[in-house]
């Protein structure tokens, strides 16, 4: 499971000071019908408690269409899907961003979070961390 595969992630750099930031959407197959409580709650229900804490959390977003969040049309623009488009195709798509907040690496939604740690080892060497 990709949650599983992303907070591993955090138990491996976030003492580098590596943050993931997550933004559930409902736009893909419904699969996040309920409240930002509720969400949250079921993610730890899922994972293990304290899964959650592992990430910064934000608010339900629409990343596609005339309601997208800011912050992913300016993620889509500086970093276009590898199939050209700028549309968020499903969940679990992933930006890394680095510490100056530049985009650097697109991944799609079946990409394994194990698969952008020399990259995210790049970005922490580049920060000093």
């Amino acid at each position: 499971m990709t949650s599983t595969l992303v907070s591993k992630l955090y138990d491996t750099y976030g003492s580098r000071g590596f943050k993931i930031l997550a933004f559930p959407c409902n736009q893909f197959g419904g699969q996040e019908p309920g409240t930002n409580e509720e969400i949250l709650k079921f993610v730890d229900d899922k994972f293990g408690a304290g899964t959650k804490d592992k990430f910064v959390w934000f608010e339900k977003s629409h990343v596609n269409g005339k309601d997208t969040r800011e912050l992913y049309s300016y993620l889509k623009k500086a970093l276009p899907s590898t199939d050209g488009t700028r549309d968020i195709r499903w969940n679990f798509a992933k930006f890394l961003v680095d510490s100056e907040g530049i985009p650097f690496k697109r991944y799609g939604p079946k990409t394994n979070p194990e698969e952008m740690c020399a990259d995210i080892e790049e970005l922490l060497k580049k920060a000093g961390k």
